[in-house]
């Protein structure tokens, strides 16, 4: 089955952005299990464990990394049955809108062994401090950069520019997409992109799984989002499924579409993050910033992105540094945790999934 995977967090200059609140909404959702737990408690192991029941069993699964380490799952969704299974720990805390009827809590931290842990309390406290100064120098070095990419894109935009997008947009929504249903279309929105401790990671994967036709936006000053924003509203007037994808590094901005039931996508590429395939069609954004204003611009605005990639890259390194005080702190608890136990859950939390009323 095609491999789906978003981001429903990021890290971000305005610090951790969440859109973990979709899977509080009780009418999109029959069943969400809220995971509870520590570190290294097993709630990923859960995950993945579920999945794998989940796809042998036939039925579509989309993986929610976690947006500093996309090694390790913060969620599985399952969409089609309309289940959820999440980590519901800082900083993606998901609360029930409907608990006890849709949501219901797994308490992992039944599995650690507390007399084992009480000789270790210091090196944990120790631990998890150092993941915390990591995280607040990744946020700092993350919101100075966002500052100069405003600066950046603030410099280059323009009415006419503007006028440009819009005008390129309204015919793309002629193009594109034509009426399928009098209802409105669904949004959903996912982080494609993330900051993540192995560097600027996006999930193009994801992409080529949902969409065979893809519109590449060259955009190396954050120029998306003034054509993105009005095919985002034409979509849902018309009735189509849709998955909005903000920029991580201006999470207010989109930087990708997907529709889905289109096998279309619309997505941000740069020198940094180039779409790997030959796109069904290519449109140079960077083309359309008014010569002048470039031309006079031009040394301020190289200068202002290469110090803001300097800083990203400070943020990584930070990431980098967050993840090996987190892999310490997991590696003091899981000799103390009871594994078995943790995969007799999962195997039934997925029978509970598939015993539920269609």
């Amino acid at each position: 089955m095609p491999n789906v995977q978003y981001f429903l967090g990021g890290n971000t200059p305005l610090g951790f952005s969440s859109l973990y609140h979709q899977l509080s909404d009780p009418e999109s959702h029959r069943a969400v299990y809220i995971l509870k737990g520590g570190a290294g408690c097993g709630k990923s192991s859960l995950m993945r464990r579920v999945g794998r029941h989940a796809q042998a069993a036939g039925h579509e699964v989309i993986e929610i990394p976690c947006s500093g380490d996309p090694d390790s799952l913060d969620a599985v969704i399952l969409p089609k049955l309309g289940v959820a299974v999440v980590d519901g720990t800082a900083p993606h805390v998901v609360e029930p809108a409907c608990a006890g009827a849709v949501e219901r809590y797994v308490d992992l931290s039944r599995f650690y062994s507390w007399e084992g842990l009480q000789p270790i309390k210091g090196e944990i406290i120790a631990a998890g401090q150092a993941c915390s100064a990591c995280y607040k120098r990744v946020y700092r070095c993350l919101g100075a950069a966002g500052e100069l990419l405003e600066d950046v894109h603030d410099r280059v935009t323009s009415d006419l520019l503007t006028q440009k997008l819009a005008r390129r947009a309204r015919g793309i929504i002629l193009r594109e997409l034509k009426p399928l249903a009098a209802a409105p279309g669904v949004e959903h929105q996912g982080f494609l992109s993330a900051v993540t401790y192995q560097g600027s990671v996006t999930l193009w994967e994801t992409v080529e799984a949902q969409a065979g036709r893809v519109y590449e936006l060259w955009d190396s000053y954050g120029l998306a989002h003034d054509l993105l924003a009005p095919i985002l509203a034409a979509g849902l007037a018309t009735g189509h499924q849709v998955v909005a994808c903000p920029d991580p590094m201006a999470p207010q901005r989109l930087a990708h579409l997907i529709f889905p039931d289109l096998s279309l996508a619309f997505v941000t590429s740069n020198a940094a993050a180039p779409w790997p395939h030959h796109p069904y069609r290519r449109l140079r954004l960077d083309a359309m910033v008014d010569r002048e204003v470039y031309r006079s611009s031009r040394p301020r605005l190289r200068f202002a992105q290469k110090v803001a990639q300097a800083l990203v890259d400070q943020a990584v390194d930070g990431l980098r540094q967050a993840k090996a005080a987190h892999d310490n702190l997991e590696a003091l608890y899981n000799p103390h945790v009871d594994f078995e136990g943790v995969y007799q859950t999962a195997d039934q939390v997925a029978g509970e999934i598939f015993s539920l009323p269609q």
